[in-house]
This record gives structure tokens, C-alpha cells and sequence, in this order.
């Protein structure tokens, strides 16, 4: 496919990435190795590249303007991703493409169930907790070691690393399911993905030019998503996102597994 491809998976990519609050890395790496033919390393790259720059601004600005992000966790969380981001790049180029695509479906799929509480049923029937809209209060090492957690998996896996932040400031930090998102948006706005790329490219995986065009198109389509994310109700949002896992594990699942 053509430029205008790249152009209209970025747009797509961006308008999950404002939505869900992820990096856009979840679509736009199964669509490049499906649609354009890439293997998953050369996606890996494209996709990290495409992210560098602060291409989900304008839906972090519409979320920051509706009093959902919390500015001091992003910057913590965000550190924590550039330093992260270093050991995932160098495991994704040592371990094989199989093993990362099994590791990916998996945790995908795992995330996905316990958005359903499908896990609940296994814990002694206990009652389920209410819902706590504002969030714990938590030392700032804890943000830091979440977007560690979520470096390491976006240099595995070509993502942004939003998959593991939303999931974890929801679950450990008790965030509105909206708040984590638009919160985990914020954090990918710097260039925490760099070591990645840096080793990815070294390594003779990237496309700047492809990724460039991907890039416009998420800088557009986040926009569009963060303001729809905003009229989502919390408890409906939490369900989408959790039907939009499932659909990308299972085509994990059935591609490399």
C-alpha cells in the first residue's frame, strides 16, 4: 500500500489512542505486519517511531480542559517509561518473534477477562469493590515503577505502553477508568520510547518516512477519540476497552499462535 495507507492506519491509530488512552502501538503493529506486509520487528519500529513525537497533544489537551489528567503522575510515569523503554527494545531483538507474539496474546487476553471481572468468580465469592472515583494516594516511585512496567512492554511489543498503565492506575490507584486513560495519554506525549527506536534502528528495523505519515495521522484521529472518550460514560468506556482487548487477542492468537 501506498503513503495514504500509512496515513489512515495512523488516523485510526490515533483515534484509539485518544479513546483508550494507549500509544495507538495495539493496532498499528498487527496492521503493519497483516496489511502492509512487515515483519514484527520492522512494526515494532515503525510503530515506536511514528509515537516519538507528541502526537496525541490535541486529545490530551481536550481531556486536560474536562479535569482528567493528573499532570505530577504522567511526569513520574513517564520517566519511568523512558527507562523501561531501554530494556524492552533490547529484549525484543534477542528473544524470538514467536515467543514475543505468544507473550503479547496472552497478556492481552488477561487484561481483557478482568475488565469483564471474569477473575472475581474466583476469590472466595467475595462482593466485588465499589468503585473509588478519586485516586489512592501513592508514593511517587509507585507511578515510576508503572511506567517501567509499561516500558519494558512497549519496546517488547511496539506500544505505546498504555495497555499496562490504564489497567494498573485503575486497579492499584483506584482511577475513574476515564481519568487512567486520559492520564496514561499524557505520560506518552514525551519521547519515552526513544531507547527503543535508538535500538531498534541500530538494528535496521525502522522506516522514518512511514512512520512520519502514520504520525500525521494519529496527530488528527486523537483528537477525534479523546472527545468522544470524554462522553463516554466511565462504566461503558471501561466495557469498550475491554471488547477491544479481546478482539486484538484472539486475532493474536490466530495469526502467530
Amino acid at each position: 500500500m501506498g503513503y495514504i495507507g500509512y496515513l489512515i492506519l495512523g488516523l485510526v491509530a490515533g483515534i484509539l489512542s485518544g479513546l483508550f488512552g494507549i500509544g495507538g502501538g495495539i493496532v498499528m503493529v498487527p496492521s503493519l505486519i497483516v496489511v502492509f506486509g512487515m515483519d514484527i520487528l520492522d512494526a515494532n519500529a515503525t510503530s515506536l517511531a511514528a509515537m516519538l513525537l507528541p502526537v496525541g497533544a490535541l486529545g490530551v489537551v481536550a481531556y486536560y480542559k474536562a479535569g482528567l489528567i493528573n499532570i505530577k503522575d504522567s511526569l513520574w510515569i513517564s520517566l519511568g517509561l523512558f527507562l523501561g523503554s531501554f530494556f524492552g527494545g533490547e529484549f525484543a531483538i534477542n528473544i524470538s518473534e514467536s515467543l514475543l507474539s505468544k507473550l503479547y496474546a496472552g497478556i492481552l487476553l488477561y487484561v481483557a477477562l478482568s475488565y469483564f471481572d471474569i477473575f472475581s468468580h474466583f476469590k472466595n465469592n467475595k462482593k466485588p469493590k465499589p468503585v473509588i472515583e478519586n485516586p489512592t494516594h501513592k508514593p511517587f516511585w509507585a507511578y515510576v515503577l508503572v511506567g517501567l512496567a509499561a516500558g519494558i512492554f512497549a519496546g517488547l511489543f511496539g506500544k505505546g505502553g498504555g495497555i499496562v498503565i490504564v489497567p494498573m492506575l485503575i486497579g492499584i490507584f483506584h482511577y475513574d477508568a476515564k481519568a487512567a486513560a486520559a492520564t496514561s495519554l499524557a505520560a506518552l506525549q514525551l519521547p519515552v520510547g526513544l531507547p527503543s527506536v535508538i535500538i531498534y534502528a541500530n538494528d535496521g528495523h525502522l522506516n522514518i518516512l512511514f512512520a512520519a505519515f502514520i504520525a500525521i495521522g494519529i496527530l488528527v484521529g486523537a483528537l477525534f477519540g479523546s472527545k468522544l472518550g470524554v462522553k463516554l460514560p466511565s462504566a461503558m468506556f471501561k466495557k469498550v476497552y475491554a471488547v477491544f482487548l479481546m478482539v486484538v487477542a484472539v486475532y493474536m492468537v490466530y495469526k502467530y499462535i
